[in-house]
């Protein structure tokens, strides 16, 4: 089976952000990851993550201002300097937490911009971070969200975020493979999976519908899990699913798989 990472960004939320890594430990997790670090300072984080033996597997770029609504600035010609500045803040926080791979997020496409200039602007804010997290011995990721839970999200599909990728043709630059936000937007998980898998260095979980844990509604679990297997897929599956009811008490699929 594969190494299955807790998505403290939306697991064990029934307590304080610090105090979820001891639950996910207690759980049985030895990784996790989250959406951001930066409401906190790398110490504590560090701390938390060496008392509990865990390792630090993903977190994303800063995204601009979360609660206000943006979810990336990555495409937003506008942003190009406060990508860059945010790039530099993510390298910071890697190297004091140990982790090997940072998540840029498009972001929400603005209005009365162009599709190329979307483009054009997306591609060299790629090829900036990925140049600078080289140099710091990180990869890149990159990961295709779907747009009923985030209108307007520019990248979207696999498909696309291959082609970006191939353009780019950059040695530390990667696929994130979400199998909810795939199944939102096209479905055929087992072979974009295959297909893709020269380029996925990450893959997240979360049924459909509802994003809650395995088990839960449509997607063959079980089926996926023997598939990345059999694929040869030796990275880290973080789970980054919205508890039915509780962490624990969603657990059970954790305990029948890991």
């Amino acid at each position: 089976m594969p190494r299955f990472a807790a998505n403290l960004s939306m697991m064990f939320n029934e307590v304080p952000f610090l105090d979820r890594f001891d639950l996910a430990a207690k759980a049985g997790f030895q990784a996790v990851e989250f959406m951001f670090p930066y409401a906190f300072s790398a110490k504590e984080i560090r701390t938390r993550l060496d008392s509990n033996g865990l390792a630090l597997v993903l977190h994303n770029l800063p995204a601009g201002d979360w609660e206000a609504g943006e979810r990336g600035i990555a495409c937003q010609p506008e942003k190009a300097a406060q990508f860059r500045e945010g790039v530099a803040k993510a390298i910071d926080y890697a190297g004091a937490l140990g982790v090997k791979q940072l998540n840029c997020l498009a972001g929400k496409a603005p209005d009365g911009v162009s599709a190329d200039a979307l483009r054009a602007t997306f591609l060299e804010n790629l090829r900036f971070a990925a140049d600078q997290l080289r140099g710091a011995g990180l990869d890149l990721l990159i990961e295709p969200v779907n747009t009923f839970d985030i209108p307007g999200f520019y990248l979207n599909r696999p498909v696309q975020a291959v082609a970006l990728l191939e353009e780019l043709d950059l040695p530390n630059a990667f696929l994130q493979y979400d199998l909810y936000h795939t199944q939102r937007m096209q479905g055929e998980l087992a072979s974009t999976l295959t297909k893709y898998l020269p380029l996925i260095r990450h893959v997240q979980i979360a049924d459909n519908p509802g994003r809650n844990e395995p088990g839960t509604g449509e997607i063959n679990y079980p089926f996926l899990f023997a598939l990345l297997d059999r694929v040869g897929y030796t990275g880290w599956v973080g789970c980054e699913y919205k508890p039915a009811t509780t962490t624990e008490a969603g657990l059970g699929w954790l305990h029948a798989f890991a």
